[in-house]
């Protein structure tokens, strides 16, 4: 009787973890609609003739502003990798 007890509650576990992940990713969902929007003055600054280099500055700004999550979310990544492995020896 205790062994399936014990046997039982990974599961139940599992299953709060898989609602919680499915939950986070509904909502973060609804955050990412508004995220399409461009700035109107930025649109209107690039689209104009001659700005090629002025378009290229921001697109490397842009490229620049997204490494850093990025790199972020790897090194965090990276560090509970490294936890989890630590845990298990």
């Amino acid at each position: 009787m205790y062994t399936k007890a014990k046997n039982q509650m990974p599961s139940t576990k599992n299953s709060i973890s898989k609602l919680s992940v499915c939950i986070f990713l509904l909502v973060s969902s609804f955050f990412s609609l508004s995220a399409n929007a461009q700035c109107a003055m930025c649109r209107a600054a690039l689209t104009s003739k001659g700005n090629a280099t002025k378009a290229a500055a921001v697109n490397d700004g842009i490229v620049y502003l997204m490494i850093v999550p990025y790199l972020l979310v790897a090194g965090i990544g990276y560090a509970i990798y490294r936890m989890k492995k630590n845990k298990s020896k």
